[in-house]
Parts: structure tokens; sequence; C-alpha cells
């Protein structure tokens, strides 16, 4: 089509000029692609092609050029499906790779092939296949620009605060901490923590990594391990937590947990898990970085002993009503209690789990429980990466006066201020 010439003009002079190419001698043919060529400043062969078609249909440009089409999808899209389907519905280039060894086993189990859709598809790219799966991945939902954790945001409700309903056991937050030592690349270790919002019950678990598989696993473990029925899992929009296999764990069950997740971006909405992670998770560990099994081993066996220490003998404040006056606001808080001493209080708690929390605590030493600690976390201190590769590892003492001031030195977040700019000096001055 000639550049300064519409679409529309371009295929009705097409049009004029297909009708008098249809009636006219071989002279005269060759005069009215010459009036085509100059006209619509196509290629001869393209006017060629474009003057001998019968007609156009609807809305296809007036000069179609290329070659004819030599992969028909009405042959070819049933074997290539059944193929695709079968091997896992790979991309193209892994069914491209895979064809000449499927095509063989689907000719032995289903039915011979015409020897040209076999040369065909010997001989098909991976964009061709492309193109030819495309309508199925549109269907089954295989295309799209979401990321992994954000497909089912939708069905998952945010949990805005909690309701009254919503106080008693049961109810927990969940979050993932990263034992990275300021450097993330998925090879270091995460620490899995859950707090109950009552009572403040803490579970905790190490991660190798942050896979669905890993994450699901030692929740349902955590669920096992619990004094009390899971009744509520609130999450952040991690991919680790929002996604088909956590939700099917937590719904299709005959007494469903409501699953909720927090707004994106907004870390308050999980207050509690979070004054958890510093409180718990890197008071006892710091922002050094762990990695491997062996450390993941020593992690929970530290967090064995702690749990129990945290749990029944480290008491924590919990605010009971909060009010604004004027400018000035006002708190008000319950005494410290324990865990488990707020478990014990409640008189929604079950018998049969009073009476076993206070079985385990009366077989519990506050003081051997910390001993096992600190000998866990010497053990850790080996384990744990130094900031240079010939360095000797840091010693017990010097590790535990670390978490002293690993919040000064921990985790460093981009902030929404501004950057000041420096002040003009005024002239004269």
């Amino acid at each position: 089509m000639h550049p300064e010439m519409s679409e529309t003009t371009s295929r009705e002079v097409m049009a004029r000029l297909r009708r008098r190419y249809a009636t006219a001698g071989r002279i005269d043919r060759r005069k009215l692609v010459d009036e085509a060529v100059e006209v619509l400043g196509c290629h001869r062969k393209a006017a060629i092609r474009a003057l001998g078609r019968p007609s156009a249909r609807p809305g296809a440009p007036a000069l179609i050029g290329g070659r004819p089409r030599e992969y028909h999808p009405d042959r070819l899209l049933p074997v290539v499906k059944a193929i695709w389907m079968t091997a896992g519905q790979p991309c193209a280039l892994l069914l491209r790779a895979q064809l000449p060894a499927w095509l063989e086993a689907y000719q032995q189990d289903h039915r011979r092939l015409d020897s040209d859709i076999t040369r065909a598809l010997l001989r098909v790219s991976a964009r061709t296949l492309d193109r030819l799966l495309s309508p199925l991945r549109v269907k089954r939902g295989r295309r799209g620009g979401t990321r992994p954790g954000s497909m089912l945001r939708d069905e998952i409700p945010i949990r805005g605060r909690w309701e009254d309903d919503e106080t008693g056991l049961g109810w927990m937050e969940v979050d993932t901490v990263a034992l990275c030592g300021g450097r993330l690349d998925d090879a270091h270790l995460w620490m899995l923590d859950a707090v109950d919002i009552h009572t403040g019950w803490t579970a905790l678990r190490a991660l190798e990594n942050r896979s669905q598989h890993a994450t699901l696993r030692e929740i349902a473990d955590i669920e096992q391990s619990l004094p009390f029925e899971l009744r509520g899992l609130d999450c952040d929009n991690g991919g680790e937590f929002i996604n088909h296999h956590l939700r099917r764990h937590l719904l299709q069950r005959e007494r469903p947990v409501r699953f909720t997740r927090s707004r994106p971006y907004r870390k308050n909405d999980q207050a509690w898990i979070e004054q958890k992670n510093g409180a718990v998770v890197r008071k006892l560990l710091g922002y050094r970085r762990f990695e491997g099994l062996a450390a993941a081993r020593a992690i929970s066996r530290l967090y064995a002993a702690s749990r129990l220490f945290v749990n029944f003998f480290q008491p924590s404040f919990k605010l009971a009503e909060k009010h604004r006056d004027g400018a000035r606001v006002h708190k008000r808080y319950h005494p410290p209690a324990t865990p488990c001493q707020r478990m014990l209080a409640d008189a929604r708690t079950p018998q049969e789990t009073r009476a076993r929390l206070q079985a385990l605590c009366a077989t519990l030493d506050p003081i051997r429980l910390l001993r096992d600690i600190r000998e866990a976390q010497e053990h850790l201190v080996a384990l744990a990466h130094a900031p240079q590769v010939d360095t000797e590892p840091d010693s017990l003492e010097a590790f535990l006066s670390s978490l002293k001031t690993a919040w000064r030195s921990g985790e460093v977040r981009p902030t929404a201020k501004r950057p000041v700019a420096p002040m003009t000096p005024v002239k004269g001055s």
C-alpha cells in the first residue's frame, strides 16, 4: 500500500482493478499490474497475487503477500494437543525437542499418521507451536502477567482488623524471616514464624527455602503441635502463602480455617507477628547468615528449647485499651503474663488442654532450657558465615553481645521521605 494512501482507498482501487483484471487479456493484464505497482506502491508479485484472487475477505488488507500456509491447524493441532497435554504442557522449545520421540510413541499408542503430517511436525518451529497452542493456553489460564502469589488475591479476603469474634484461641498471624546476612540470593535459610494474637503463643520452624511445598509442610507441622485448634490464619502477600496448596489445605476440611491476608506493603497490618520477628527470631539469631542442612538442624534444636522458654517463662505485655486525648494517646496494659498463663486464665480453654499444659510446665526447668539455648547458639556460631572467609568464627560472648546492638545494623529499608535539598546561601550574608 502506498504510504500516502489510506487502507480504504487502497482496497477500493484494488477492487476496481480486480474487476478489470478478471476479463482482460494478456497484454491488458500486464498493464493493470503496472498500474497497481505504480498507484499502490507494492511489489509486482504481490500485485499479481492480489489481482488474481476472486475476492478479498471482509476486513483483510488490500494486498496480502507471503507464501501459502504450510502448517494447517485443523490437521496438526489434534496431534500436538495430545502430545502437549501428555508431556505435562511444556513450553514450545521443550516440546519441539520432545516431538521426535513422542511422535513415535503416539503412533504406536494411538494411530498411524500420514507422512505429510509427520514431516510437518518434524520440521515445525517453536514459534509455530506457540501459535498453534495459543488458544489452548488462553482457555487454561497459562498466559498472563500475574506473578506467582498474586493470582489468588481476589479470592483471599483482606483482614483490616481483628473482629470481636476473632479474639479467642486459634487466630494466628504467620510470616517468614530471612536469615541472609544482608544478601538475598535464595541460598540461605528462612524462619517461619507464627503467633496467636490472643495469648502470644509463638511457633517457629526453619525453612530450607520459601517454596510452597516447604511452607505448607511446616505450617501443617505447626498446626499439629499447637495446644489449641487453628481457627484462622493471616499472612502477607508472598507467594509462599498465596497459593492453591495452602488454600486447599486450610479450606477443604470438615471445619475450614479462615484464610485472610494483609494489605500489600502495609506491614503494620501484622503488628503481632512483626513484633515477634524482632523479639524472638532476631533476639536469638541476630542478623547473621545461615545456610545448609546442618544450620537448619541446629536452628531446629535451638527453637526446640526456645519455644518452651518463650511460651512458658517469658512474660510480655498485652494492650488492654487505647484512647486519644487531643494529640496525646493513652494506653493501658494488662499485667505481664506468659502465653501459657494467658491460656490457663482463659475460660474458653478446654479442660484437657489446661491439664496438659500444667503437666508440661511442671516438668520444665528455665535454667536448663536457657543452657540448651546457649549450647545451640554456640554451635550456630561455628556454622554462621563470617564476613571474611579466613577469619575464625566469633566466640559465644561476642555473638551474644552483638545481639544487643543488632537492631542498629539490621535490615535497612527505604523510606518515603524525599531528600532534603541543601540550603542556598543568601547573598551578602
